[in-house]
């Protein structure tokens, strides 16, 4: 069970400060708890129990062994959601969204197939057989493809679900999930629609404190759910190593004195008839 969230941590972190309001959804209505100054303010209590639902989830498809999606690609995001990512053991896009990154998906592998390839190319001594024009060729791609797929190099199949910071900006990673029917986990500040998100959590998804707190949670629930599964895969193994009791063929077979004792009664029972 994920841990409790504190409301006055995120307070202090300031989660709860929105967009102005003539910049609103009115989607966003519900979890909204008043306007100061311009500015609608989100109501933290409705965060926090979105929070916890929300890591509870994530806790269950990582306990799952599945992969999830980390996505943001934001400027105050990136090193953030990059670091809590790579912690949990995640996947994680914090550079250009690849368009098809899930509904083209295979594309997507070849492309990592091919830095693969390039780096065998280096240890097998292909690469030294090329041209300086062609290693410097070869070179370049090798780095435009860790930049923008680099984080994905372990993602053989599509991800159980997405989690997106900010999911305006993030639209084309948003539209490709609900295309594939991929459950979405997303920070949704008072400018967005939370319909379309399975997990909205209600947050302010540009200041770098705010973003920092939800993620820290979200990532120790992932952690927690894959030490769940890693336990439980040990205590499957140490029930596979227990000794099996073999009966011996003594005690399944009668001995001889039991023999003895079968034939004698069986010899006196004829005598008395």
């Amino acid at each position: 069970m994920a841990k409790k969230v504190d409301v006055k941590e995120l307070l202090d972190a300031g989660v709860h400060f929105g967009h102005l309001t003539r910049k609103w959804n009115p989607n966003m209505a519900p979890y909204i708890y008043m306007e100061r100054n311009g500015i609608h303010i989100i109501n933290l209590y409705k965060t926090a129990a979105k929070l916890e639902e929300a890591g509870e989830a994530l806790r269950k498809i990582a306990s799952t062994g599945r992969k999830i999606l980390f996505v943001a690609t934001k400027k105050q995001a990136k090193d953030i959601v990059a670091e809590y990512a790579k912690k949990a053991n995640q996947p994680y896009i914090t550079e250009r969204w690849p368009g098809g990154m899930l509904t083209n998906f295979v594309t997507i592998r070849k492309a990592v197939k091919k830095m693969s390839a390039i780096d065998r190319m280096k240890q097998d001594g292909t690469f030294d057989t090329l041209s300086k024009k062609e290693k410097l060729a070869v070179d370049r791609t090798r780095a435009k493809l860790e930049k923008n797929l680099g984080s994905i190099a372990d993602m053989s199949r599509l991800p159980a679900a997405l989690f997106v910071v900010d999911t305006l900006r993030e639209h084309i990673a948003v539209r490709e999930a609900l295309k594939l029917n991929i459950p979405i986990f997303a920070m949704v500040d008072t400018n967005s629609d939370p319909r379309i998100i399975d997990f909205a959590i209600p947050a302010n998804d540009d200041a770098s404190k705010s973003i920092e707190k939800i993620l820290s949670y979200v990532s120790s629930a992932i952690v927690e759910g894959i030490s769940e599964r890693q336990g439980a895969k040990d205590d499957k193994e140490d029930i596979e190593e227990e000794p099996k009791v073999v009966k011996s063929k003594s005690a399944i077979l009668p001995n001889e004195d039991d023999e003895d004792l079968v034939t004698t009664e069986k010899s006196v029972s004829e005598e008395e008839e």
